[in-house]
């Protein structure tokens, strides 16, 4: 452990490396060394975190005076961020590290790519409104392409972007040390594993649209003849949270950011009922300007963008370690620019002494073809209320200028904007300036 540094600020080895310690902690022993992980954790986020969407401003490099939310991160160090933190839960049980877990999966990572996973961009961040192949160092910590979206982006995001989901479902279950389970992230699916002390074969199905639904049905589809345990996480967000087993209320053990302890015998057919009630809540990022993020349970709203897909040669957008293939036929793949063709320069507008009744939720039906993570198909958007800041542009580097300081003065109009899901918008303002009243 370092006081006040890390050995380096690269943003991917910080999210792959900062376990290290707590990994060594199963081999010494020490509560110390789980701790420094927790102190790499949390120092990199209150020198360049102060933004939505679980990550830090680091581009490829985190640097001096480099916080606001324009900064982005490399789609790796999403993926990375998600795997450290599921061996984080291994090691600790801290649901701390599956919260962290869904807001990097749930609001940051899909932005970073196509829903159909034909093409990635380098660079995401909380705010971004161009997404195009200029180069726009210094303003990020990378020369070439980076914010394009790209079939041939740099390798190491090629090849690692597609198993952030397989990591997260992989982990949805964890194995405990009473020959238990837990349900520690949630995902729909098939688990089988072994349980009690014989080790006995248990079978769970899971059913849910979370996190654009708050209902979880897990079901009992094979259980062993002795009792073992079943643990939950609920969310520190998940006040009046209720679990029913067999349609019966569980009485006591409910409690935000923890597990639910559920032991007995269970019988095939059982099922367990989990509602996690979602409630508008507000941050401010007082080391950014005091702005504000939105969010609903555990997804972060974004400022609904129009965006304008431009397609560009993936041939002459290539960057340089991509391994392009001159055989590669562009029209199958195609690189786009994503250009904005509505106002992105707003300020909320918000009620100080009742911040929620600001908003309204809009609810419309789960995706058919389960792609949530889009705009055009997000089961929940917001309704809120805005003013334009004409004083807040594009920078000489092409990035989001700086956030202005809030409360921020502005002779517009109130104006109705939609928020949408900060995970599905691939140009979106996330850390909104405050409007003065």
């Amino acid at each position: 452990r370092q006081a006040d540094t890390l050995p380096n600020f690269h943003v991917v080895n910080i999210a792959e490396c900062f376990r290290e310690p707590a990994i060594y902690s199963l081999q010494s022993g020490k509560r110390s060394d789980i701790e420094a992980s927790i102190h790499n954790f949390q120092l990199i986020r209150e020198r360049f975190g102060q933004v939505p969407g679980g990550m830090f401003g680091a581009d490829e490099n985190a640097r001096t005076n480099h916080t606001d939310p324009h900064q982005a991160s490399e789609t790796c160090s999403f993926v990375e961020q998600i795997w450290s933190n599921l061996q984080m839960s291994e090691i600790t049980g801290d649901p701390a590290w599956a919260a962290n877990t869904e807001d990097v999966a749930f609001n940051s990572m899909p932005a970073a790519f196509t829903p159909d996973y034909r093409a990635l961009r380098y660079l995401t961040a909380p705010n971004q409104v161009i997404s195009d192949a200029r180069n726009h160092a210094p303003g990020v910590a990378n020369d070439g392409p980076f914010m394009l979206m790209n079939p041939f982006s740099s390798r190491c995001c090629q090849h690692n972007h597609s198993s952030a989901w397989i990591n997260y479902t992989e982990h949805a279950w964890m194995a405990t040390n009473d020959n238990g389970l837990a349900a520690v992230l949630f995902a729909s699916g098939e688990l089988t594993a072994k349980v009690g002390a014989s080790g006995s074969t248990a079978i769970i199905t899971t059913q849910t649209n979370y996190p654009f639904e708050e209902d979880i049905t897990f079901t009992i589809k094979q259980a062993p003849t002795e009792a073992f345990p079943i643990y939950i996480r609920i969310p520190s967000w998940a006040a009046g949270a209720t679990v029913k087993i067999n349609d019966t209320a569980i009485e006591g053990g409910i409690t935000p950011n923890s597990y639910t302890h559920l032991a007995r015998t269970w019988k095939s057919g059982d099922h367990i009922s989990l509602h996690l009630p979602m409630h508008i809540t507000t941050r401010t990022w007082v080391k950014n300007k005091n702005s504000v993020s939105i969010d609903y349970g555990p997804l972060t709203f974004s400022l609904k963008i129009d965006e304008n897909y431009n397609a560009v040669p993936s041939d002459k957008t290539a960057i340089g370690d991509s391994g392009w293939q001159p055989e590669a036929d562009t029209k199958l793949w195609p690189s786009h620019e994503i250009l904005p063709t509505s106002p992105w320069n707003y300020a909320l507008v918000i009620d100080d002494k009742s911040p929620s009744t600001s908003f309204e939720i809009v609810r419309r039906p789960f995706p058919a073809n389960n792609r949530p993570f889009t705009n055009d198909a997000a089961p929940i958007l917001i309704r809120a209320k805005g003013k334009l800041l004409p004083q807040w542009t594009i920078d000489k580097h092409g990035l989001v200028a700086v956030l202005p300081q809030s409360p921020v003065t502005t002779d517009q109009p109130v104006t109705d904007v939609m928020l949408v899901p900060m995970g599905g918008a691939r140009l979106r303002i996330s850390a909104f300036p405050l409007a003065a009243h």
